[in-house]
């Protein structure tokens, strides 16, 4: 008895294996982010999805074929997903916090990709920027460094 138990919790407590197809992975868990933020006000503009592509590319040093196989993996799961935990949990654990402030710089850029912030983008970054322990000061210092590159351009 006292074994069963302590193989349950084996199984339960076990660091998913790397060529586990449906472990999430730093990179699939801020795609998925994004893709988040990309959803939020329920259109996907394509320069959005381009900007998505360019971030996740130079990100990642991925080429435009590993970015987009990427994106499509990053959707289904955001799909099947009942939460942001799985993500957040992962890169919270993972990345130290600048890191974790340039992916908010970086979600402000994708909402501003289409030369709008729709309330529900701002919403969802807020809510993430939570999630991922960003202070609201940096929150406010990427968005307004957001709209002055948007300016800019």
């Amino acid at each position: 008895m006292l074994d069963t138990v302590q193989q349950f919790f084996q199984r339960v407590l076990a660091v998913p294996e790397s060529n586990d197809p449906d472990a999430v992975t730093p990179q699939l868990a801020v795609a998925a982010l994004f893709s988040e933020v990309l959803r939020a006000d329920y259109e996907v503009d394509p320069q959005e999805l381009a900007t998505l592509r360019r971030i996740l590319m130079s990100h990642f040093s991925l080429d435009e074929a590993a970015a987009e196989e990427l994106i499509q993996e990053a959707q289904q799961q955001v799909e099947q997903a009942v939460d942001h935990f799985q993500y957040v949990s992962l890169l919270n654990e993972r990345y130290d916090y600048d890191q974790r402030v340039e992916l908010i710089a970086a979600m402000w850029r994708l909402a501003y990709a289409d030369h709008e912030l729709a309330a529900l983008e701002e919403h969802r970054i807020r809510r993430l920027a939570d999630l991922l322990y960003v202070t609201h000061s940096d929150f406010i210092r990427t968005k307004l460094v957001a709209q002055d590159e948007l300016k800019r351009l």
